[in-house]
């Protein structure tokens, strides 16, 4: 029982962990001070559900929880958090903090999910399959964010072609101001970024337990990461660059075209994304 709660605990602290990532990745590509808030408070009840557990294992082995590799992970991704906390408290170095806990939160995943660690194979296989439905689920909610964002991108380009026409007629003023959706389409691809970053280090910590042939050039793989680096780029272009309207809307409707051949043709190819069964 006691096993099973503390499994619950890690798993609870990986997707508030992945949360406070979403925002700050939000705050750090936009200054958005909520968004920072936000994620602070995610982050400080990580912090706080770490340090309980760090200090009831410390009370159980009566030393400080660094003998084995994965005590090591473990204490590590703590001293990282804790850092990270204070840093965005005291130095407001958004670069530094939104890096540091992507670093940590690659940390606690190898940590939470790597079986070696569960004495119980049946509660071990439990969480690598667990493992497996959050980069899943991580995935699809990062390709609907690149869908919808998709869809206002072609709204964006319609819009541009009617008013360069002169079309002014009722579906001009149905169509949201040129700003606007190219707004909307930046946010849901920022936040469609960040859940797919998180998606694949999940991903590659399963493969890497689960598939003793695990190899890195495989073509979902790959797929993935260009899907990855395409929309990077769209943010590039967008915040360093400021690039807006129609070239930065093609090139999302570009990037849409390169996930759908991914995900079809990719686990088509791929030795063991075979629609996950």
């Amino acid at each position: 029982m006691f096993e099973q709660t503390m499994t619950r605990l890690h798993e609870l602290m990986i997707v508030l962990y992945a949360i406070s990532i979403l925002f700050y990745f939000i705050d750090f590509l936009n200054k958005n001070r909520k968004a920072n808030l936000f994620a602070f408070w995610l982050l400080a009840i990580v912090w706080v559900l770490q340090t309980i557990f760090l200090f009831l294992y410390m009370i159980d082995t009566g030393r400080l929880p660094v003998l084995t590799i994965f005590e090591g992970l473990y204490f590590y991704a703590w001293v990282l958090i804790t850092l990270s906390l204070v840093i965005n408290r005291l130095l407001r170095v958004d670069f530094t903090v939104f890096f540091t806990n992507v670093l940590g939160f690659i940390i606690m995943a190898i940590h939470t999910f790597a079986p070696v660690q569960v004495e119980s194979q049946a509660m071990a296989e439990q969480m690598v399959s667990e493992l497996l439905l959050i980069h899943i689920t991580m995935a699809i909610l990062s390709y609907g964010a690149f869908s919808l964002s998709f869809v206002f991108s072609l709204l964006y380009l319609l819009q541009h072609k009617l008013l360069k026409e002169k079309k002014w007629g009722q579906r001009l003023w149905r169509i949201s101001d040129l700003s606007k959706l190219d707004k909307i389409s930046y946010i849901l691809n920022s936040i469609g970024v960040a859940m797919l970053l998180l998606a694949l280090i999940l991903g590659m910590q399963w493969a890497y337990i689960k598939l003793p042939d695990f190899i890195l050039y495989d073509p979902k793989i790959i797929g993935s990461f260009i899907v990855l680096i395409l929309y990077s780029t769209y943010l590039y272009l967008r915040i360093k660059k400021n690039l807006f309207g129609k070239s930065l809307a093609m090139l999302n409707t570009a990037a849409f075209l390169i996930i759908l051949i991914n995900f079809f043709l990719g686990s088509r190819l791929s030795s063991f994304h075979f629609w996950y069964s």
